[in-house]
């Protein structure tokens, strides 16, 4: 347990990787055993700069939310909002903006500003995955390892984005801020995708995001595994402070990370077992012996014709001896002594 009282995951050691290093530099030494891999069930990843190229459209629709609900009226103000907003990032925006704000009904209209201000700027820029996202994905499913996309955003701004990339059904499962009780830093996001998903155990779980909040809160839920990419708000040593078991390029790099192709190599052998296993060698054998009693069937078969063979030869033998004279024959059952008239 850390010294905020935050759960940490099973991973002491957290690792950095440079983009111009291998990614399986960064693997920690737990992760090359083969059991450890086998128990991969569940992996998180945060939508915006983490899956999903931001081009700093969220903090663009923040600073109009700011303007338009009066929150920071001074340039100190709105500097401090800027860094405020930064610092806070994969954080529920309406908790943002509850911080910043006098009152709810303020609160409520910064982040309705907020909304439809990144909805517009998603239409206009457009939206378009991290290299590499999509394939992971699909990848991580086919080896029949759940994937939740979480974000910060609200379900309708969420909804937005899946829609704008054509993701409805990429994953196993999404969740917003909203689905749990309580958004990041908090571990209930992590955890509602864990009891949602079915997966057996947060040992099984990896979480991975580009902001200290999504490290904070994959180590809060006890995942067994955290990840930082880089391709999102924060940098590699504020992700690292904040606990990361490891920080990489991009979550293409994920795959080499969590070792996928010795979890295919196992799949391919569990599939080739299976077909051994539904060749029917009971059927084989019981083919073998209707064979094998078939030929013995023969060869009795056989033996009786020759025997039948032979019983016929004697028959014919004895048919061809010569009849003796009745008289001699009369002669021979006469005593001895006697002769017949």
């Amino acid at each position: 347990m850390s010294p905020e009282g935050l759960i940490t995951s099973e991973f002491d050691d957290a690792a950095i990787i440079d983009t111009d290093v291998d990614a399986a530099t960064v693997v920690a030494a737990d992760a090359d055993d083969p059991d450890d891999l086998a128990d991969l069930e569940l992996v998180v990843l945060d939508l915006a700069g983490t899956t999903v190229v931001d081009d700093g459209l969220v903090e663009h629709a923040f600073l109009r939310a700011v303007d338009a609900a009066g929150l920071a009226v001074t340039d100190d103000e709105q500097r401090r909002a800027r860094r405020f907003a930064h610092d806070t990032m994969g954080q529920p925006k309406i908790a943002v903006f509850r911080a910043l704000a006098d009152d709810e009904d303020q609160a409520e209209h910064a982040n309705a500003v907020f909304e439809s201000a990144y909805a517009e700027l998603a239409a206009d820029q457009g939206l378009r995955p991290v290299p590499g996202a999509e394939a992971l994905i699909r990848r991580l499913r086919s080896l029949g390892v759940a994937v939740v996309l979480t974000t910060g955003f609200s379900r309708a701004t969420q909804d937005t984005v899946l829609d704008a990339l054509g993701w409805r059904d990429l994953a196993d499962l999404t969740l917003s801020a909203s689905d749990a009780r309580r958004g990041r830093p908090y571990p209930d996001l992590p955890l509602t995708a864990l009891l949602r998903t079915g997966a057996s155990s947060v040992e099984g779980m990896v979480v991975v995001g580009d902001t200290a909040s999504d490290i904070t809160s994959g180590l809060a839920a006890g995942a067994g595994l955290v990840v930082g990419v880089l391709t999102g708000a924060h940098d590699e040593r504020t992700l690292t402070a904040a606990g990361a078991d490891a920080v990489i390029a991009g979550v293409a790099d994920l795959a080499e990370l969590l070792g996928l192709d010795e979890l295919e190599r196992a799949d391919e052998l569990d599939d080739e077992f299976d077909d051994l296993d539904e060749l029917d060698f009971d059927d084989d054998l019981d083919a073998e012996e209707a064979d094998d009693r078939r030929t013995r069937d023969e060869d009795a078969d056989d033996e009786d014709d020759l025997d039948e063979d032979d019983a016929e030869d004697d028959l014919d033998a004895a048919a061809t001896i010569p009849a003796a004279p009745k008289a001699a024959l009369r002669a021979a059952d006469q005593p001895e002594g006697q002769t017949g008239r």
